[in-house]
């Protein structure tokens, strides 16, 4: 069996897409999914499967959360070797601990790629954040204080390129990872 993680997009945000993790995990089991266990509220899930398919799992768990829940939600699936890998490339400025910056990992939802996401942000303001994309994410990280004044911040929300993305923090990452 391999270890995956599903990221579910923006589900559980200012009483929107209310999606309980206790019913999510059971809606994981019914699919024959095994050791699964959600992290935080924010739909992270990470699961055992011996389908090695991600379009397959990702199809599964979105027609799941469909039928469940009756929402059309966005999912990102990766293998947790896929994780292990995209963290040991992070950018050296990325992930180191300084309370004064906010690092977050983009994951690009297929079909989209990074291009994608870059022409319709444009180019992030140097002087408060940086970007970095590897496969399919990008290590983005901007000053906590200036963060309003950031070129990617408002428009990582944005209606065009929302569906496209979903977001989670450094920290995140690397508690699921180890899960």
């Amino acid at each position: 069996m391999k270890r995956y993680i599903a990221l579910l997009r923006g589900i559980n945000i200012s009483g929107k897409n209310k999606v309980p993790m206790a019913e999510l995990k059971k809606g994981f089991e019914t699919l024959a999914f095994v050791e699964v266990k959600t992290y935080l509220n924010s739909g992270n899930v990470i699961f055992s499967s011996d389908e090695d398919n991600i379009r397959k799992l990702t199809d599964k768990i979105e027609k799941m959360i469909k039928n469940q829940f009756g929402l059309d939600i966005p999912v990102f699936v990766l293998s947790r070797e896929a994780l292990e890998d995209i963290l040991q490339n992070a950018p050296d400025w990325w992930g180191s601990g300084d309370k004064e910056i906010y690092d977050n990992l983009i994951f690009i939802i297929p079909p989209s790629v990074f291009s994608d996401v870059y022409n319709e942000i444009g180019e992030p303001r140097k002087e408060l954040e940086r970007i970095k994309d590897y496969k399919e994410v990008i290590f983005w990280s901007f000053s906590r204080k200036d963060y309003q004044k950031t070129n990617w911040w408002p428009k990582t929300a944005g209606t065009k390129i929302s569906t496209k993305l979903t977001i989670r923090t450094a920290n995140t990452v690397r508690k699921i990872v180890s899960m």
